[in-house]
């Protein structure tokens, strides 16, 4: 691998760089200073000049000014610490763009930026949500201290969380789903607990991970392969799967290659970094443990759920887990278990367990599955498949345990607890018909107009207004492809966040770029989008920018913020939004900010003080509209470099 120059910068198209002749360049200078000064002395005099807090860079394919360019850089991390300015033009916004009620941005003040410092070194993994030293003031029944429990006022990190000696890129898709640098998760617990396993192996500098797993020795691959004699994987029926207690994720690893997106969840526990690997390798993972409250996802969202040997007591607490699953699938879904107690009579000895034991383990699931309905399709050698019906039409009058929920909410999923009541389905008219709505096969659903909106389910939202949607984000995509280079350098990104993802215009306009993207829908807005969204296809999450996101440091390529802050303005600090993005954001990644242009100065004036190189570029209609995109790359530090200043 080379090595990476000095400068970390986001580059601007070529195209947007060319430099014209001297004539009109003349003529557009005389143009813009006679403009520039006639909007000075209109606005009462100069305002601050460049050098100032307030002054901010800016790069648009119009511009008075040649805006240059950079080339593009190498994959390899460098060994010291970069930090650099792109070379655009400044511009002061605090005069010819005041607020509307006349009021001048704060960050023109004239109080000096404030610099945030690195945390110590023992918070490189900090997650502050399920940080361990805090769950231990948490109850231990049913793993409550596993879930998140957020830090508030004093409790909060003012830092930002530094990336450990040594980090390098991760190595691009698809070769990451096998391999990982050692310096980046620097943990060899896994490889000694579940060396016979196959699941990861130190390999000098790297992790190798082999794909195996504790039930498919053979590896993740024919274990699918299985899993398809079953159940149909190949035909676009099946998109969206929940992988419970996902170890490193071999398994949503291996179904992308299906056109399969898994969301993988497991708990920060005694098996030290699993997300985290899992994230490392380019595979979608949260933080997450089935506990006490719903998993944060709306009812009817995957197309299959799985557990292999995911050590969740399914048949306790009155089948209250199996009961969560059966929320979280759609009409017609499948649940997949293989582990204990399946094949029992095969493994019991192994599993230090008696027949009874398990013989009775079983006959409790199989109990609580048919007290939901579910039919059970097949049990071949180690894989046992249930399918949830596609309407209630015929379980209503046989149902005694669990009743049905009484209460109108079943997408509530932001600390609302679990229930021992079955979430009841939407009516239909008929036996056949799938209750609220058959999908689309993959790749059709993602453009087709999903059931909730066409069902009127979505208030404020037609199918007009979602085909609407569908294409203003092809378009501004497209912008943000022709303003930063960086999209045309392979293997750049991979993992993307959406911090405010609406319908998932964003991810969807993204599809046929190799990437995948964590689509999150803030509690504060229109929270019952995230159905639509797994109806497309995609995946996605509930999440509060008030606290932490349940992921571990650096696991982000590239972020994308539309409005974020306009919509937690007087709801939290601006101040902790930005932390939890610079610990979530690699080094070297991109943050896309879209919001009024008051509202930019602000968050740059903020962000200048946080290592980050930003600019602010025009909104693809033009430079009159007062929208426009904050474009931000993380500079590279390590700890080690940290340490010697």
């Amino acid at each position: 691998m080379g090595v990476r120059p000095a400068a970390t910068k986001l580059h601007i198209s070529p195209a947007a760089a060319r430099r014209p002749s001297f004539l009109p360049i003349a003529t557009i200078a005389l143009l813009c200073s006679a403009s520039y000064f006639v909007g000075v002395w209109h606005h009462g005099g100069f305002s601050s000049p460049s050098g100032s807090p307030s002054s901010v860079s800016i790069a648009s394919a119009v511009s008075c000014t040649d805006t240059g360019t950079g080339t593009n850089r190498p994959a390899a991390r460098p060994r010291t610490r970069t930090r650099a300015r792109t070379a655009q033009p400044s511009l002061d916004f605090s005069a010819h763009h005041a607020a509307a009620d006349g009021a001048v941005p704060s960050s023109s003040a004239g109080a000096a930026t404030r610099t945030y410092g690195a945390c110590p070194a023992k918070y490189s993994e900090y997650t502050p949500c399920e940080d361990v030293a805090r769950s231990l003031r948490y109850p231990r029944d049913r793993l409550v201290y596993r879930e998140r429990h957020c830090p508030a006022g004093r409790e909060r990190l003012r830092c930002l969380v530094p990336a450990p000696a040594g980090y390098r890129n991760p190595f691009p898709w698809p070769a990451s789903r096998d391999v990982a640098w050692f310096a980046n998760v620097p943990h060899k617990e896994l490889t000694v607990e579940k060396a016979v396993q196959n699941w990861i192996r130190v390999d000098g500098d790297k992790f190798r991970f082999p794909g195996g797993g504790t039930m498919f020795p053979h590896g993740a691959d024919a274990y699918i392969d299985d899993i398809g004699k079953l159940i149909p994987l190949h035909d676009g029926s099946i998109r969206t799967a929940l992988d419970t207690g996902c170890g490193v994720a071999s398994w949503g690893a291996y179904l992308l290659s299906r056109d399969i997106l898994a969301m993988s969840f497991a708990p920060r526990d005694s098996h030290e970094a699993q997300v985290q690997f899992a994230l490392e390798r380019g595979v979608p993972a949260l933080i997450g443990v089935l506990a006490s409250n719903r998993l944060t996802y709306p009812a009817r969202a995957f197309d299959m759920a799985h557990c292999s040997r995911c050590l969740i007591p399914w048949h306790l607490y009155d089948g209250l887990y199996l009961i969560e699953v059966d929320r979280v699938l759609r009409p017609g879904g499948y649940w997949i278990l293989s582990g204990p107690p399946i094949n029992w009579k095969k493994y019991w000895k192994g599993w230090e367990r008696t027949k009874e034991d398990l013989n009775a383990e079983q006959q409790a699931i199989e109990a609580v599955a048919r007290s939901l309905c579910w039919k059970k399709i097949k049990e071949a050698g180690d894989i046992a498949v249930w399918q949830k019906p596609a309407n209630h039409a015929g379980c209503k009058a046989s149902l005694k345990t669990p009743p049905f929920c009484s209460h109108k909410k079943p997408d509530a999923a932001w600390y609302d607890k679990m229930e021992a009541c079955m979430t009841p389905l939407p009516e239909v008219s008929d036996a056949s018909e799938v209750a609220g709505g058959a999908l689309k096969k993959w790749p059709q659903r993602l453009t087709a107009v999903p059931p909730r909106i066409s069902r009127g389910s979505i208030k404020g939202v037609t199918a007009k207004a979602f085909v609407q949607d569908t294409e203003l984000w092809r378009k501004r995509v497209r912008h943000y492809k022709a303003v930063i280079n960086q999209f045309e350098q392979k293997g750049r990104y991979r993992n993307v966040l959406d911090m405010n993802a609406g319908l998932g215009g964003f991810a969807a306009a993204l599809t046929n770029d190799p990437v995948w993207v964590m689509n999150m829908v803030p509690t504060v807005a229109n929270s019952t989008t995230l159905g639509v969204i797994y109806e497309r296809g995609l995946i996605g999450s509930y999440q509060d920018w008030c606290e932490g996101m349940s992921t571990y440091p650096r696991t982000y390529d590239l972020i994308h913020a539309d409005k974020v802050f306009t919509l937690y303005k007087n709801r939290c600090e601006m101040e902790s939004i930005l932390l939890e993005m610079d610990r979530i954001l690699r080094p070297e990644g991109t943050v896309i900010i879209r919001d009024d242009v008051d509202m930019l100065v602000k968050v740059k004036s903020a962000a200048d003080g946080m290592r980050w190189d930003s600019q602010i570029v025009d909104h693809e209609d033009g430079p009159l509209v007062r929208e426009k995109l904050l474009l931000v790359v993380k500079t590279y530090w390590t700890t080690e470099e940290q340490d010697q200043q």
